[in-house]
């Protein structure tokens, strides 16, 4: 009698279990809200019949706005050209915020640049191998873009100093060299004195070399727990360490590191900034789109830019996975938004459904390049040909998978925006 029981309670403990998960997997299903009506029907209206990235202009203007107006003329701004990887996008936030100023991190795309805005001033975003530095030399053909004066290499060692100057020497060329820092991110860079004090001290010396400042970037205060003091904690820090390395250059070169490059931040953090700090421009890229990875408070005021619009191939009236038919109804009783499957044009992008609600991946039919499927409730009413919204996790790779960005305007598709390619 007593195993029984025990049995008996097992399974109503169990089924309280279901029932209680049951309730908090309410269905969240619905159509697209006028907005993304709006949108679709201007994709419908251009013909477009694939998948396709899409950049509202109006938000990236107002996002433009919102940095623009932080920045109040306290800092330099330069555009992150990974994370806005088109020259028509760039030249239009460039025009928006008044700046020539990009960090670039591809020596195909730092190719590009030179010769098709060969009036910015470009700062590596990253310590590029030697071989790729002299690859850019060696395809470098537009004069309007002078290298000696434009283009600042970052460097993160003494050692990678010494590979610069070798070329520099080779070339006869005359290079420009900011050190990164390594402010807390711990990902490289310089870490200490006796490496800042080598470094400099190879650049001196080198006739071909020419000291441009110092980058440090800080994503990590974003992410640093209240136990370790927070983002302001972190943030603090930064700012400590970047002036004790101005304070070290200064005091070694015998000069002020005023007028050069002292660059910080990142979207993440330009916000953290107000005027007090030793940088002396602030770079950002991402929060002019805002991918999903950039929903934080520190850009609560700029606004989603970007989306990845695709048509539904595929509407079904039930989710299966093959092997396990029979469980359906048992998944769609557990989870009503596992009832109906999308097959979408394309999918496995670093991406988050965003409309209609309610669409999720299926967490056992797999992913799928070809026809990915989401599940949805009943009250999703996708049929074939209708499309699906998608908020990019990041820009930088995701933006360069759809060919043209097409440019969305007060309720219509105005413009064909060409990305980056790697030739």
């Amino acid at each position: 009698m007593r195993r029984r029981q025990l049995l008996l309670a097992a399974a109503a403990g169990g089924a309280g279990i279901l029932w209680g998960l049951r309730a908090t997997n309410r269905d969240t299903g619905g159509g697209h809200s006028a907005y993304f009506q709006t949108l679709s029907n201007a994709l419908d209206k251009a013909g477009l019949a694939r998948p396709t990235l899409v950049i509202d202009r109006q938000k990236l203007l107002a996002n433009a706005n919102v940095l623009h107006q932080h920045l109040a003329g306290r800092y330099d701004y330069r555009v992150v050209a990974k994370s806005l990887p088109s020259l028509p996008l760039l030249e239009t936030v460039m025009s928006h915020t008044d700046t020539r100023r990009l960090m670039v991190f591809h020596q195909p795309f730092l190719n590009l640049i030179a010769s098709a805005l060969p009036d910015t001033d470009v700062l590596l975003g990253k310590p590029m191998p030697v071989a790729a530095a002299a690859r850019f030399y060696q395809q470098h053909k537009t004069a309007q873009f002078d290298a000696r004066h434009q283009l600042q290499w970052l460097v993160d060692s003494p050692a990678r100093v010494m590979q610069y100057a070798e070329l520099g020497r080779q070339r006869q060329e005359l290079m420009l060299i900011n050190l990164e820092l390594d402010v807390g991110l711990h990902r490289g860079g310089i870490k200490d004195e006796a490496q800042l004090i080598a470094a400099l001290d190879i650049i001196e010396q080198e006739p071909f070399l020419q000291f441009s400042g110092f980058m440090g970037y800080d994503p990590h205060v974003s992410k640093n727990p209240r136990l370790l003091g927070g983002p302001e904690g972190a943030f603090s820090s930064v700012q400590t360490v970047y002036q004790n390395f101005v304070t070290i250059a200064e005091r070694r070169l015998q000069r002020s590191l005023s007028g050069l490059t002292l660059n910080a931040a990142g979207s993440p953090t330009y916000q953290r900034y107000n005027g007090a700090q030793v940088a002396t421009e602030l770079s950002a890229g991402s929060a002019l789109v805002k991918p999903t990875d950039f929903d934080l408070d520190t850009l609560a005021d700029h606004q989603p830019a970007a989306f990845i619009a695709t048509p539904v191939l595929k509407a079904l009236p039930v989710a299966e996975v093959p092997g396990i038919e029979k469980l359906a109804a048992l998944q769609s009783w557990f989870n009503p938004n596992s009832r109906q499957a999308f097959f979408i044009y394309g999918g496995y992008w670093k991406a988050k459904p965003e409309s209609p609600p309610g669409l999720s991946l299926h967490p056992l039919y797999g992913r799928s390049t070809n026809q990915e499927m989401l599940t949805g409730s009943s009250r999703v009413t996708l049929q074939p040909d209708d499309w699906v919204f998608l908020r990019p996790m990041q820009s930088e790779q995701v933006f360069l998978q759809f060919g043209d960005i097409a440019v969305y305007d007060d309720g219509e598709i105005v413009d064909s925006w060409p990305v980056f390619t790697h030739s």
